[in-house]
C-alpha cells in the first residue's frame, strides 16, 4: 500500500526499474553483430548515473527556492529557444541542437521544465477567478489568462519554428492542464478547448509537408508505404511479434536485422514490445503509472499552492509522453516524435526527467507552510 511516508521509497524503486529497462533495451538496440554503439548506450549509461544524483541532490533542501527564480528560468529557456534557431545545428530538416565540443544540448526539453515552473508560480499567486461573462474587467482577463496564455504562446511558437511539433503539443497541454488546476471555470476552459479546436484547419496550413504525412499515415496506414508508413508499419510488426512474453533480449529480429529505424529514440517501445513481449510492455507502464499516482498523491497533500501546480504539471508532462509515445509507437496515434522518458535515447531529454522527478522527490516531504 502507498502512503503518505513510503511515496519518496516508490517513486525511487519504479524510477530505477524505467532506467534500467531503458538500459538493457538501448543496449540492444545498439548491438549489431556482437558490437556494442558506445555512443549510444555508454553515453545513456553516463547520463544515468549523472541523473540519479541530480535526483538525489534536488530531493534535499527546500524547494521554495525555485519559486524566487522561476520567472528567470522561463526566461532563459524563451532566450535558448531563439538563439537555438539563430546558431544551433541543423539535422533531418529541424534546428533543435547546440552543439559545443561534442556535447549537444535541446533547449525545448528544457522549456518543459520552465514553463511547469513559471505557471506553477503566476497562477499560485494569481489563480484564475474570472466568470465567463463581458462584464469582467480586461484587466482582470488580461492578468488571469491572457498574460499566461501569450507568454506560454512564445515558448510554443518558437518550439514550433524549429520545427518540433511533439513538444509544442506537449508545451500547450501542459498550459492546459495547469490552467484547469489552476481554478479556471469550466465554462471557460471549455470555451478556450473550442477556440483551439477551430483553428485545427489553420494549423494543418502551416505543417511542414513531412508532418502532413505523418498525420496523413495514421488517418490512412497505406498511404507512403515506402516513406512516412515505413517506420510505423515496421514498429507495429515488431511489438505485435513479441506476443506475451517476448522473444528474448537481444533476440528480436526487426531490432536486430535493422528493420526498425529510430529504435534509439522515438520507437524504443517497439524494441521493449518484440523481445520483452506484451507483460514486459505492461510492467513498464505500470511503473509509469505508479510514478504518476504517486504524483498525484503529492499534489493532493501539499498545501502550498505552488507544490501542487507543479507537481501537476510533473505527472502531467510525464503522462503525456508515455500515452502519446507507446500510442504513436503502436499505430493509435500520429507519430510526433515524442521521446519515452528515462527510457529513449537522448541527454537533455533524460536529464530534464531526472532533474523533474527529484523535485517531486522534494514536494513529497512535509513542511509546514506559512
Amino acid at each position: 500500500m502507498i502512503t503518505a511516508r513510503n511515496i519518496p521509497k516508490v517513486i525511487w524503486l519504479h524510477t530505477i526499474f524505467i532506467i534500467v529497462i531503458g538500459l538493457l533495451s538501448l543496449y540492444s538496440a545498439s548491438y549489431n553483430n556482437n558490437v556494442v554503439d558506445s555512443s549510444v548506450f555508454y553515453d545513456q549509461l553516463f547520463c544515468a548515473l549523472l541523473g540519479i544524483l541530480l535526483m538525489l541532490f534536488l530531493s534535499q533542501g527546500d524547494y521554495r527556492k525555485f519559486f524566487d527564480v522561476a520567472y528567470i528560468v522561463y526566461g532563459v529557456s524563451v532566450c535558448f529557444l531563439i538563439l537555438v534557431l539563430i546558431m544551433g545545428r541543423q539535422a533531418l530538416g529541424a534546428t533543435r541542437w547546440f552543439s559545443i565540443g561534442g556535447f549537444s544540448f535541446q533547449p525545448s526539453e528544457f522549456s518543459k521544465l520552465a514553463v511547469i515552473f513559471f505557471l506553477g508560480r503566476y497562477f499560485s499567486q494569481r489563480r484564475p477567478r474570472i466568470p465567463f461573462d463581458f462584464s469582467s474587467s480586461m484587466r482582470q482577463i488580461w492578468d488571469d489568462l491572457l498574460c499566461p496564455l501569450l507568454l506560454t504562446g512564445i515558448s510554443i511558437a518558437l518550439i514550433f519554428k524549429q520545427p518540433d511539433l511533439g513538444t509544442a503539443i506537449l508545451v500547450m497541454g501542459i498550459f492546459l492542464v495547469m490552467l484547469y488546476a489552476g481554478g479556471v471555470p469550466l465554462r471557460f476552459f471549455w470555451s478556450l478547448l473550442a477556440v483551439i479546436g477551430l483553428m485545427m484547419p489553420i494549423a494543418w496550413r502551416i505543417l511542414k509537408p513531412y508532418q502532413k504525412d505523418r498525420l496523413l499515415v495514421f488517418l490512412d496506414p497505406s498511404h507512403d508505404p515506402l516513406g512516412a508508413g515505413y517506420t510505423i508499419t515496421q514498429s507495429k510488426i515488431a511489438v505485435g511479434s513479441g506476443e506475451l512474453l517476448g522473444k528474448g533480449w537481444l533476440a528480436g529480429t526487426q531490432n536486430q536485422l535493422n528493420f526498425l529505424p529510430e529504435r534509439h529514440t522515438d520507437f524504443i517501445f517497439s524494441v521493449i514490445g518484440e523481445e520483452w513481449g506484451f507483460l514486459g510492455g505492461i510492467f513498464l507502464i505500470y511503473c509509469y503509472g505508479i510514478i504518476i499516482y504517486c504524483g498525484f498523491k503529492i499534489a493532493r497533500h501539499n498545501k502550498d499552492p505552488f507544490g501542487q501546480l507543479v507537481a501537476i504539471g510533473i505527472v502531467t508532462i510525464l503522462a503525456m509522453q508515455v500515452v502519446i509515445n507507446i500510442g504513436m509507437v503502436m499505430g493509435l496515434l500520429p507519430v510526433v516524435g515524442i521521446t519515452l522518458p528515462l527510457i529513449s535515447y537522448g541527454r537533455t531529454s533524460f536529464m530534464v526527467f531526472a532533474l523533474l522527478l527529484g523535485f517531486l522527490l522534494n514536494l513529497s516531504k512535509k513542511r509546514t507552510i506559512f
